[in-house]
């Protein structure tokens, strides 16, 4: 029996709550770095969730989920409490989709947004909304929309959101399948935008609105190095051509005129693109590249028909992958600290095939 199908085997019997393995699939070989020296530990910590979109820490192994079925989840040294449920539009990629707490939040700011899809009529739209959570995390206190009349669909909704170290929030829109509607600076969807705290456009948005990006067809993840601060982003593209891109303030990134590189100097050349191959790339953070002998922090996206985590190496330029395969579709993931990161399976979303204890959260700590 070869290693991967023991490892599965171990997974789906759930026998994974801690151990010890030896992972060698990688997209590319990584110089200097024998994959066997790879050694982490796995802790499985919540388990039995419903498509887990996007993950926030709130304290030592303490963490808040958005369920896409519009449920928010405490999940506390493994034991589940629904926080809140939503009326959400649960069809497609929509539903309760990306949250992240405010940068006060250990000071007393007790601020949670969250990204959620929902019927006005027959159509779909996505609004931002900030909560107030209880001190014991268990109830919310208040709810406020911030932000709505974002563009939604079946399909292309983005969802992702997080707060810079500006101190501003960047929301990441898909183009609801309509193309077009990247391209038009006074349209939220295709966007990456910025607001304050408040939902206001911050006031030296390149274009006088919420808008910070555009030309982008469906982001799902983004993170800011921690020394440099250069700010990453990562999209689905249409077959094949997922993307990796630098995002900067006013920039075009081309959807739907182009797809991939392009010589068109009106548009910003991804950093990285898969070709004819598809991932998937969701959630994303940078995380300490040591455990893989690299020096500086790397970009670690969770893929979902990709099923592996990709680590982008911002100097070379390369894509590697680990745990390809092992544990499904993967949706997102946080980076804890100390060569640990926490990410979330996704196979119960329609698109996957559901092991026992699917969909889960997994902790993983790097020696």
């Amino acid at each position: 029996m070869d290693r991967r199908r023991f490892i599965q085997i171990l997974i789906g019997g759930g026998l994974a709550g801690l151990g010890v393995y030896y992972i060698s699939n990688f997209i590319e070989p990584m110089p200097g770095f024998d994959v066997d020296d790879l050694v982490f530990d796995v802790d499985i910590v919540g388990e039995e969730l419903v498509i887990p979109w996007s993950i926030e820490v709130l304290d030592d192994d303490i963490y808040l989920v958005s369920e896409r079925i519009g449920r928010l989840t405490l999940v506390d040294s493994g034991v589940k409490t629904v926080v809140a449920e939503y009326d959400v539009a649960v069809v497609g990629e929509a539903g309760l989709l990306g949250i992240v707490k405010h940068p006060d939040f250990d000071l007393g700011r007790r601020y949670i947004y969250i990204y959620m899809s929902y019927y006005r009529g027959d159509e779909i739209f996505n609004r931002v909304s900030r909560l107030r959570l209880s001190r014991d995390y268990r109830s919310i206190e208040s709810i406020e929309p911030i932000l709505d009349g974002i563009p939604g669909a079946y399909i292309h909704d983005g969802g992702r959101i997080r707060f810079g170290p500006d101190g501003h929030l960047y929301i990441c829109t898909g183009d609801a399948n309509i193309p077009s509607l990247s391209q038009d600076i006074d349209s939220l969807a295709g966007k990456i935008l910025r607001v304050y705290d408040d939902g206001e456009p911050v006031d030296d948005n390149p274009f006088n609105n919420h808008v910070y990006s555009y030309g982008h067809r469906n982001p799902q993840g983004l993170d800011w190095h921690p020394i440099d601060k250069r700010f990453l982003s990562n999209e689905h593209g249409p077959i094949g051509h997922d993307e990796i891109n630098e995002i900067v303030r006013g920039g075009n990134y081309g959807w739907p005129i182009v797809v991939g590189y392009s010589d068109d100097e009106r548009f910003i050349p991804p950093l990285y693109e898969t070709g004819q191959n598809t991932i998937a790339p969701s959630g994303a953070s940078f995380i300490d590249g040591k455990p893989f002998k690299m020096d500086g922090y790397v970009y670690v996206i969770a893929c979902l028909r990709g099923e592996r985590l990709a680590i982008f190496n911002p100097i070379e330029g390369s894509l590697y992958s680990i745990f390809n395969g092992i544990y499904g579709r993967l949706r997102d993931i946080k980076y804890l600290g100390d060569s640990t990161i926490i990410f979330s399976t996704s196979n119960r979303d329609g698109r996957g095939f559901p092991q026992p204890g699917d969909d889960r959260l997994i902790k993983i700590t790097f020696r």
